[in-house]
């Protein structure tokens, strides 16, 4: 699963990776999101989608982590939905719709696994040293769940089997949509999801690096950049 992760750079600095058109103070502020290294659920996250209306044009939003169906009327269900396994998202109901209609990219410098080391669990940071990641993940949007039927939109991140070299930590990972392929993951009229599946693939072992942390991260009130910093493994 990927239950943590961590976006500390503005988006200035990366929306050029993820073909989003130039920031500007009016539209986004210049360090906007906030650098934050311990990012979990039910936190809103940025997410990059497309509009059908506007379909060349890629927009970086605020979702909620944690998917709520359209037909849920109960917030909490979105807890039990942070990821979305490769496997089985075509299928079950909670996400087929979204996977056909409403899938985006989140964005992250990294993400974070734990290793079982005996009793405890050693956290390990797991990044693309040269870029951002855009993570395959799904949204919806729910007018339910919320007191005055204001609409809520959140998002899940879709996990595969992970590769050799992240297979050492944690049998899951989630899906990385590489750049070639971020057009055809994000267009709102491509239905094609026996296609779409094809991108579910595990990153491969050179994309990445990885190395242990300290187990401060496991508090998610604990958020500066101490908790990417390699440590000994404990």
């Amino acid at each position: 699963m990927c239950g943590r992760y961590v976006l500390h750079r503005p988006l200035r600095d990366w929306h050029q990776e993820l073909l989003i058109p130039p920031v500007t103070e009016d539209m986004f502020p210049f360090d906007w999101p906030p650098a934050n290294y311990n990012i979990a659920p039910t936190t809103d996250v940025v997410c990059v989608y497309v509009d059908a209306e506007v379909p060349q044009v890629r927009v970086p939003i605020l979702q909620r982590w944690g998917l709520v169906p359209f037909w849920a009327d109960d917030l909490s269900i979105g807890n039990r939905m942070i990821n979305a396994r490769s496997e089985t998202v075509a299928d079950k109901p909670s996400f087929r719709s979204a996977m056909k209609r409403r899938r985006c990219l989140i964005p992250a410098d990294g993400y974070y696994e734990w290793k079982k080391l005996g009793k405890t669990k050693q956290p390990y940071y797991i990044h693309d040293p040269d870029s951002v990641i855009a993570m395959a993940g799904l949204w919806e949007e729910n007018t339910k769940v919320s007191p005055d039927g204001s609409p809520i939109r959140t998002c899940t991140i879709i996990t595969t089997r992970a590769n050799s070299m992240t297979g050492q930590v944690h049998d899951r990972m989630p899906v990385i949509i590489e750049p070639d392929d971020q057009t055809e993951w994000l267009d709102p009229a491509n239905d094609d999801v026996e296609s779409l599946q094809q991108l579910f693939e595990p990153a491969q072992d050179e994309r990445l690096a990885m190395h242990p942390v300290p187990r401060a991260v496991g508090n998610v009130r604990n958020k500066g950049p101490h908790l990417i910093q390699p440590t000994a493994p404990n």
